[in-house]
């Protein structure tokens, strides 16, 4: 069938989107096919969406539906950040894509600042994924029944879980919750080099089967929302999902005055006032200024799954002088993150993590404490802004373009 009788095809409702590649010799010509369908039936002329370089046909296997292009997102880099880990351990380039002027100017600014100041100290202190099925029972006597059999055969549910991967090991089942006739058991899996939620929810599921022909209790849905994925979450917060990492660093009081143009004190109080005291009036579940901004911009850069900058957003950051000189922290509970899989296979992605020397098996870790390492230094950087009165004159120099 020729492009034209496909487009006519469309236009009729004989032929879906997700059909087209039927019809024709190969996904690139499907997805040009998407890209004219859609200018004719909208008007839009979408001239650079169809512009790229990455194999679109490996893509569509199992990052896309329905491809009509790409977008495309500045890309800029920050650094040398120097990071004291233990896994990675030297000076590192950060690759951010964003089109929020200032932002990678900022995070430049805040690696000088701790690379000066002699580095970041950067340590891992959980690695965890999670997977909380919902399941219904009879009575809440039933339900206390099921949360003590799930006690008790453990290692039958472990079995279970662990025979759909070779990678994923599950750890523990923790909290399970109780509400009236609901039960929701937490399955806590450690997942290697992968982000490993598609690989916790298959094992889960086989876990499921077994649980449910022994205690006869009805699973309503694999996920029941205290996983918590892909939404903020006290629970996450003070349990930690994907990696919990905290980055820190002392800056002598001079580096602080040349670097920042401010105080140790003024920083201090900054922090208590806005991320601190401010938070808790709002509600917020985040107690930083803006986490969001470097994880989101390393994610969009590296493949990972966007929709994880809900979670990495959650965090503390502490800012103390003492003698004159400050010590400053980052505490991310909740960063989900992989350096294989998902969309770290795609072409661009896989460039960014080479940058920082983190592509394939055995580098998730050597990646967390460089994604906590950039948060530090965006931190970092904004904070001192705040306390010396620059952001809003850097967002009119950068972020207009004056």
């Amino acid at each position: 069938m020729i492009e034209e009788e496909i487009i006519q095809g469309l236009k009729r409702g004989d032929i879906k989107l997700h059909e087209i590649e039927k019809y024709t010799g190969s996904i690139e010509e499907a997805t040009k096919i998407r890209k004219l369908f859609l200018e004719r039936i909208t008007g839009a002329k979408l001239e650079h969406i169809s512009k790229y370089t990455i194999n679109m046909e490996e893509a569509q296997k199992r990052n896309i539906e329905n491809p009509i292009g790409t977008i495309q997102i500045p890309l800029g880099v920050a650094g040398p950040l120097k990071i004291l880990g233990e896994h990675a351990k030297g000076e590192f380039y950060i690759p951010l894509a964003t089109s929020e002027g200032a932002l990678v100017a900022s995070v430049n600014r805040g690696c000088s600042t701790i690379t000066k100041a002699g580095g970041a100290t950067v340590r891992i202190t959980g690695d965890k994924m999670t997977r909380a099925p919902v399941l219904r029972t009879k009575s809440i006597k039933e339900a206390l029944k099921v949360r003590e059999w799930i006690q008790k055969n453990f290692k039958k549910l472990k079995d279970a879980a662990e025979s759909t991967t070779r990678h994923g090991k599950l750890i523990k089942i923790d909290p399970i919750l109780i509400v009236g006739p609901y039960i929701y058991p937490r399955f806590v899996f450690t997942t290697g080099d992968s982000m490993g939620m598609n690989m916790v929810t298959i094992a889960t599921e086989e876990a499921m089967k077994l649980l449910t022909r022994e205690t006869g209790a009805h699973l309503i849905a694999l996920s029941g929302n205290a996983c918590v994925d892909k939404k903020p979450a006290d629970l996450n917060l003070i349990e930690g999902r994907g990696k919990s990492i905290t980055a820190e660093v002392k800056i002598p009081g001079e580096i602080v005055k040349k670097m920042l143009k401010t105080t140790p004190k003024a920083i201090q109080e900054v922090n208590l006032a806005k991320n601190f005291i401010g938070s808790a009036i709002s509600g917020s579940m985040g107690f930083n200024a803006h986490y969001a901004n470097i994880i989101g911009a390393i994610f969009l850069a590296t493949g990972q799954d966007e929709a994880h900058i809900t979670e990495g957003s959650l965090g503390i950051t502490t800012a103390e002088e003492t003698n004159g000189n400050l010590h400053f922290s980052v505490t991310l509970p909740d960063v989900p993150l992989a350096t294989i899989g998902g969309g770290t296979r795609l072409e661009t992605a896989s460039e960014c993590l080479q940058i920082m020397g983190v592509k394939g098996s055995g580098k998730v870790q050597k990646f967390a404490e460089i994604v906590a390492g950039a948060v530090l230094a965006g931190e970092l950087s904004l904070m001192g802004a705040l306390a010396a009165g620059h952001l809003a004159r850097a967002h009119i120099r950068l972020g207009r373009g004056s």
